[in-house]
């Protein structure tokens, strides 16, 4: 049992201190409380004051985000507009330079449908219209090579060539344009000035970086003008020679501020459509790319009025001359009489033409129309039936490839030395390579050179006789 017990204490104060503290303690609790009132609100305060400023700032960093997206916005259409504009001005162009070729040779054709006793008309409008044949392939050519430079696709060849030789095909080819316009052709020893005539680069493109360059010293030359070309060697070391070409015309020359644009796709100084030069604009884009690529350069200096000046200086690897097999590279004649010859060719048009300029050298063709049916009247006749087969790429039922590594498969001794030339439309360095790599041994392209083709049979029969 719990006996503990509740005690009370009782304290007592007088009366009056308790009312003299009362106030005092009153007053220090409301000034305690108003500080905190103060404190509390100066925190909100400067919470909400912080808080705007983020969000002030939040808004102008959304407004000037929404700026530059407007901006870019801009941008974007009017690069639009200008990509439109300068695609509706290139289709304008190739559509007026393609038509003119094109014009004139259905005009002279019907020329000469009209005018077929007169032979010597006949054959003057045959030369005008390969001249526009030949136009027309060009401006074909330069778009397909800045398409390929845009893509990043063009393979520059690393091959074995002679500068000598490569500068006299050039020239043979240019000097007969450069005549026929009036203009003379200079030149200060070629030769003698390259140290080292073989090295190693790639032929086809050297050939279109000097004719586009010298196709302009003509085209933009002046009836009595001149074009002159200077080889130097610039400098040689680690079996590496490099070599500049100077080549000036005297011609209607350009204008510094159309300089700076030379090597923009499509920028002609003179590319109103009833210029009397015509073209698209392309050449010196190609002609620069490419120069790049051999990790070449290119200057020019021109005046108007007064011609121009192309500096082009190129290094090349120093390759040792090569040994000619004798069968292959010499005593080449072209004859091509008593051969017999399978093509494929699946338009009907060109397989006509091909078959009638072959058989008026003397041989025999036998044209089929697809793949599948080449390798079948291969593999169905005796071994030594046909000399060559000429096989186009793109054909139905079985492309050309396809039939070339058919007949090269075949247990038969002649199906692995019969001569298979590609002739075809596909014109780019990886065309030539799958030609090549289906067991085909030349890769020719359309339109077809009737010399280069026979020259072409009769050394590849030749060699695997």
């Amino acid at each position: 049992m719990d006996k503990s017990k509740d005690y009370y204490i009782y304290a007592f104060m007088d009366e009056h201190k308790v009312f003299l503290t009362t106030l005092p303690n009153v007053l220090y609790a409301l000034v305690v409380y108003i500080m905190a009132v103060a404190v509390v609100d100066m925190l909100l305060w400067r919470i909400d004051k912080i808080y705007q400023q983020k969000e002030a700032m939040a808004q102008r960093e959304y407004t000037a985000a929404l700026e530059e997206k407007n901006k870019q916005l801009q941008e974007a259409v009017v690069q639009a507009r200008k990509a439109n504009a300068a695609k509706s001005n290139f289709l304008s162009r190739m559509s007026h330079d393609m038509r003119t070729p094109l014009n004139g040779i259905v005009g002279l054709l019907k020329i000469d449908e009209d005018h077929f006793e007169d032979q010597e008309l006949v054959k003057e409008n045959h030369k005008k219209m390969q001249i526009s044949a030949d136009h027309l392939l060009s401006l074909i050519n330069d778009v397909l090579q800045m398409s390929k430079i845009e893509d990043g696709t063009v393979s520059l060849t690393h091959e074995c060539i002679d500068l000598n030789k490569l500068f006299e095909e050039i020239v043979t080819i240019i000097r007969g344009k450069a005549l026929e316009a009036g203009i003379s052709w200079e030149s200060e020893k070629e030769k003698s000035a390259v140290s080292y005539p073989y090295v190693y680069g790639s032929p086809l493109h050297l050939r279109q970086i000097f004719l586009n360059i010298y196709g302009n010293c003509i085209k933009y030359n002046r009836p009595g003008g001149k074009v002159s070309t200077r080889v130097e060697t610039l400098e040689e070391h680690d079996g590496i020679c490099t070599y500049r070409w100077t080549i000036s015309d005297t011609g209607v020359g350009m204008s510094r501020e159309f300089l700076e644009h030379i090597y923009e796709p499509f920028v002609q100084e003179k590319n109103d459509a009833r210029s009397v030069y015509h073209g698209i604009g392309l050449g010196m884009s190609i002609v620069k790319e490419l120069i790049d690529q051999m990790g070449g350069s290119i200057s020019i200096e021109s005046e108007p009025g007064k011609g121009s000046t192309f500096m082009v200086a190129i290094p090349f690897e120093i390759a040792p001359a090569p040994t000619q097999h004798p069968d292959e590279n010499t005593g080449k004649t072209g004859d091509i009489s008593g051969l017999h010859l399978m093509m494929a060719e699946d338009n009907e048009l060109n397989a006509q033409i091909a078959e009638t300029l072959l058989e008026d050298q003397g041989a025999e063709v036998t044209v089929v129309y697809n793949g599948k049916q080449a390798a079948d009247l291969f593999e169905t006749n005796p071994a030594g039936t046909f000399d060559a087969i000429l096989m186009d790429i793109m054909m139905p039922v079985m492309d050309g490839l396809t039939a070339a590594r058919t007949i090269r498969a075949l247990d038969r001794p002649d199906a692995k030395t019969i001569p298979i030339i590609a002739m075809t439309a596909n014109a780019f360095k990886e065309d030539e390579e799958k030609c090549l790599e289906a067991g085909m041994n030349v890769h020719l392209i359309k339109p077809l050179d009737i010399e280069k083709v026979k020259q072409t049979i009769e050394g590849q029969v030749r060699v695997h006789q």
